[in-house]
């Protein structure tokens, strides 16, 4: 009975993770990437896992390895880095990007196609109505998702992969990218999915559910929420797998069509009339389990922040209304805003992720830590300033010999070359403060 209730509480876990890593931007990114790669789809499909499955399970096993939150892991390098870098994290993946997100591609490809008259603000206003009545309990956050709204996404989802690669739509198309860049274009484009830094909140939520569960013990604990991050990262890279493949073979070659469109494109041509239906259906879970988690982790944290003095019911309710407000900018509008952002963020948490799981158990000493993560911050500076052309052809001539810089991989060399330098000069053991 005991295994039989552990298998249960990793299913229910493992799904709800899936489902709040699972949302707008990893149901329409994953096509659209198809689409410009030609027959390149293996090696993209294991760009985009790096960023969008393997970087995420990474995140969630930093905040395992250092505690309950990510507090603790912020804590490990720094005392200043958990409310700073925490703050931006949950703009990114809060008010500002990731949940006005869900409620524009809900629209687009839920709503929109059946009902072209529609008018977004309704849409977005019913949305984050239903999401604030489901989010206000956070005890109920992953059983809600986990027990009743994941399996039907997934059936939908893995119907309409496996009807598409049993009967493709086209043969693969030419594309102007060789393989180095299709790569580049799926380890980048993961950067969207937003789920690496989405990881380092969503562990704690995971992990105060395994407690409520009866799984006390860190051993205990630990193992159910490891065998959840796997089962869900498991479900992750068949969907992302099966999505690229269906761009490549959709036969569209028109680069300007509108990311929901291409969706809907594919999903009407697998499944007919009621390819529609399916992919709202689809689009509606995905987003509104994404919603629902987003906005929870939102109120607890700020709520964890300010010690209480902004109530999460609060913070749910401001968050809700700002997201509203920002959702009816439209889905591509919200990915071009997000890009340079993301950019600039990604390679911080990633350095903070990676170094913590890799070297976390026997570098004690914070100085390293805190050296590569300066030097992927000027890095990603330095690459925000090439996005905005704001860098003269000999800087940025000069910048491109720093390995993988032109990729946006320029961070990797120089932050583990100062991570190790510091080892040298200050060791490994806990540092004086």
């Amino acid at each position: 009975m005991i295994i039989l209730k552990k298998t249960r509480d990793i299913i229910t876990i493992g799904f709800a993770l899936f489902a709040m890593f699972f949302g707008a931007g990893n149901l329409l990114l994953p096509p659209y990437i198809g689409i410009q790669i030609g027959d390149h789809v293996g090696i993209t499909i294991l760009a985009f896992g790096l960023t969008g499955i393997l970087l995420p399970f990474f995140g969630i096993l930093s905040v395992v390895n250092s505690g309950e939150s990510f507090q603790d892991l912020g804590t490990r390098i720094n005392h200043f880095l958990s409310p700073v870098l925490g703050t931006i994290i949950m703009l990114c993946i809060g008010p500002l990007i990731a949940i006005p997100r869900t409620a524009a591609t809900t629209f687009e490809v839920g709503i929109l196609p059946s009902f072209p008259n529609s008018d977004p603000l309704w849409t977005s206003i019913g949305f984050f109505a239903i999401t604030w009545l489901l989010t206000i309990a956070p005890s109920k956050v992953v059983d809600i998702i986990g027990n009743i709204l994941t399996p039907l996404l997934l059936i939908l989802l893995i119907s309409l992969i496996g009807m598409g690669i049993f009967a493709p739509m086209s043969d693969f198309k030419e594309s102007s990218l060789d393989t180095e860049q299709s790569f580049t274009l799926g380890f980048v484009d993961g950067y969207q999915t937003l789920d690496v830094l989405a990881s380092v909140i969503f562990a704690g939520i995971i992990i105060t559910a395994s407690r409520t569960k009866g799984y006390k013990t860190i051993k205990s604990k630990n193992q159910v929420v490891i065998a959840a991050g796997i089962l869900a990262s498991s479900c992750l890279f068949i969907i992302y797998g099966g999505l690229i493949y269906l761009g490549a073979t959709s036969g569209i070659e028109d680069l300007a069509i509108k990311r929901s469109e291409l969706l809907i494109h594919i999903s009407r041509a697998i499944m007919g009339p009621f390819g529609t239906i399916a992919i709202a259906i689809s689009i509606a879970l995905a987003c509104l389990t994404t919603a629902i988690a987003l906005t929870s982790a939102v109120g607890t944290f700020f709520s964890t922040l300010t010690n209480g003095k902004l109530s999460y019911k609060l913070l749910v309710t401001v968050c809700c209304i700002a997201s509203c407000i920002l959702s009816i900018t439209g889905v591509d509008n919200i990915i071009t805003f997000a890009y340079p952002i993301l950019t600039f963020v990604y390679p911080i948490v990633i350095t903070l992720v990676l170094y913590t799981v890799f070297f976390g158990t026997f570098v004690k000493n914070k100085k390293p830590y805190v050296a590569a993560l300066i030097a992927s911050t000027v890095i990603a500076t330095l690459s925000l300033a090439k996005h905005f052309n704001l860098l003269s052809e000999a800087t940025l001539s000069t910048l491109n010999h720093i390995p993988f810089f032109k990729y946006e991989l320029g961070w990797v060399v120089p932050s583990f070359v100062l991570f190790v330098l510091m080892v040298l000069i200050s060791g490994t053991g806990k540092s004086k403060e």
